[in-house]
């Protein structure tokens, strides 16, 4: 297990910095037009996969990385450039995660390569799990999935919402309820292989902010998908079901994790490592703009109400990055999350990022209100932080029962 530490070492170094210029020198310069067309940027993908950085041997490397800061310090970068096109490079591991979360080593092995193509033939994948009626309550879950054992085949039916390359992946992953008696317990992820018939996209939303990553409904009707491409596979199912319906006969319930759940909680320190990169992006654009603008005969850093401004901004930026690097360390070592740590990074991050960028856009006045400048964009990014993947009221939530242990509501 390696000792946690805030200094990255020479690998690590190297790779951020690797990661840093594909940032600077592909995303920055294609971010405004992206942004402007709200298309998922193809040749972008495209040539983060030509250079390795959209691969599954990318994101292996950087998950097993022993301290734990290989994921996080990726995701600050690639957000650094812009977190429309970067949602869009790193949208696939979330569904990817879900398999490594969920899945068998067979399972794993077979489909995550087909999650993300070859540079010559890019794919994507999707992470299916809200519902138009179950968000943050996972446990208004509509969507079903009945298994026809004649066929030894799963028959999903259902609408899903705000997923990340959704109708357009190659492969998608979807979160169903099997057990409707054992609420969130009754819930399994399946694999959706590509060009199922009656999986469809439905609306695609025009958003207020990360408009180069595509965000869709996902409508499934009699989508019949292999006993196989059950995650984890039936026989663990069974067992899972038969303990939790035991549990509820006792009286008792099951704290465990379901298949969103078990997710989201990997994902969240990464969350809160992107929500860090846009606030450093947009902190940086307005130290150097108070530096260079002038008024009244002097740079407006002179004044006291910006540099203090700015002094604030690097301060909470540096914060957010310790709660997700202590995070992001303490899951690879294996330690439990005993305050909620992962909802403490994302909760924090995520709400220096808006207020971050918003101190941005001041500082610009009138030039961070437009589009000429990036920080109005940043800004616009940096809402999704507070509301994809656990809204900050969520992770709130998690957090005070966490410490406190009592079942608050």
């Amino acid at each position: 297990m390696a000792e946690f530490t805030m200094e990255l070492n020479d690998d690590q170094k190297q790779v951020r910095d690797w990661i840093h210029g594909f940032a600077a020198d592909v995303i920055r310069p294609a971010a405004a037009e992206w942004d402007e067309r709200e298309e998922t940027p193809w040749p972008v993908i495209q040539e983060a996969a030509k250079v390795g950085i959209y691969s599954l041997d990318f994101y292996a490397q950087q998950f097993f990385d022993p301290t734990g800061l290989g994921i996080p310090m990726a995701m600050e970068e690639l957000f650094w450039g812009d977190a429309g096109i970067a949602l869009s490079i790193v949208g696939t591991g979330l569904a990817a995660i879900g398999v490594v979360a969920n899945g068998t080593e067979e399972q794993i092995g077979t489909w995550i390569p087909q999650m993300y193509g070859t540079p010559d033939d890019v794919k994507v994948a999707a992470f299916c799990s809200s519902e138009p009626d179950a968000g943050s309550d996972v446990g208004s879950m509509r969507t079903r999935a009945v298994y026809d054992q004649a066929k030894d085949e799963w028959v999903l039916n259902g609408t899903k919402t705000w997923a990340t390359n959704g109708g357009i992946a190659n492969v998608h992953i979807v979160v169903a309820v099997v057990d409707p008696e054992l609420g969130t317990k009754g819930h399994a992820s399946f694999i959706v292989p590509p060009n199922t018939p009656g999986l469809s996209q439905g609306q695609k939303f025009k958003k207020h902010g990360i408009r180069a990553s595509h965000t869709a409904e996902v409508v499934l009707e009699d989508v019949r998908v292999p006993g196989s491409c059950l995650l984890g596979g039936k026989d663990k199912l069974d067992e899972r079901l038969a303990r939790a319906r035991e549990r509820a006969r006792a009286g008792g319930g099951e704290r465990g994790k379901n298949a969103a759940m078990a997710t989201f909680e990997a994902s969240r320190p990464a969350v809160g490592a992107m929500a860090v990169g846009t606030a450093r992006a947009a902190y940086e654009v307005a130290l150097d703009y108070a530096k260079t603008r002038t008024q009244f005969g002097r740079p407006i850093i002179d004044n006291q109400g910006v540099a203090f401004q700015l002094a604030d901004m690097r301060t909470s930026i540096d914060a957010a990055r310790l709660l997700v690097w202590r995070a992001s360390w303490m899951a690879v070592a294996g330690k439990p999350f005993t305050s909620a740590e992962g909802s403490m990074s994302k909760l924090f991050a995520s709400e220096v990022a808006k207020k971050v960028t918003a101190q941005a856009v001041q500082i610009l006045g009138g030039n961070g209100f437009t589009r000429e400048y990036p920080v109005e964009r940043m800004h616009r990014d940096s809402a999704i932080y507070t509301i994809f993947e656990g809204t900050s009221e969520i992770q709130r939530l998690v957090i005070a029962r966490t410490i406190s242990q009592m079942p608050i509501r």
